[in-house]
């Protein structure tokens, strides 16, 4: 299952990649469902915060509490500060990243905090990015604050 995931999450990235973006992209899953994904969209919309995640994250629509807290994020990347930040605060207990090789993200805080960190160092996932930042170091600057 956890690969069918992943595959879903590496499609939205992939889309994101075709419409101009940054290829990162993510679902979130529920009782062995997608309820939500996403990718980047901060080029394609202008956005300050439309990461993968949270675009997954708006993508599912607003949901009770029990329903994050019994959720698994599936991204093709290690959560940066602010998606952490939306994991933390959902109380999402369990993210699965398909690398963190090209940018390690908050992992650390998130496990701190109790969250079930899995990083599978997905070869797809890892060549993305690295011909992505490769190919666009400023827009990937842009996007995670350097």
């Amino acid at each position: 299952m956890t690969n069918d995931f992943i595959r879903a999450a590496i499609e939205e990235a992939q889309q994101g990649l075709r419409e101009g973006g940054i290829p990162i992209g993510s679902v979130l899953v529920h009782d062995g469902r997608i309820i939500g994904r996403g990718h980047n969209r901060r080029i394609q919309r202008g956005s300050a915060i439309l990461h993968g995640e949270m675009d997954a994250l708006e993508n599912a629509g607003r949901q009770p509490a029990s329903v994050y807290r019994a959720s698994v994020l599936y991204t093709t990347l290690s959560p940066c500060a602010m998606c952490s930040g939306a994991i933390l605060l959902y109380g999402i207990p369990h993210v699965i990243a398909g690398e963190n090789r090209t940018f390690t993200g908050e992992e650390a805080h998130l496990r701190s905090r109790g969250v079930a960190v899995e990083v599978l160092q997905d070869p797809a996932c890892i060549g993305m990015m690295t011909r992505f930042i490769a190919e666009h170091p400023q827009l990937w600057h842009e996007d995670i604050g350097v």
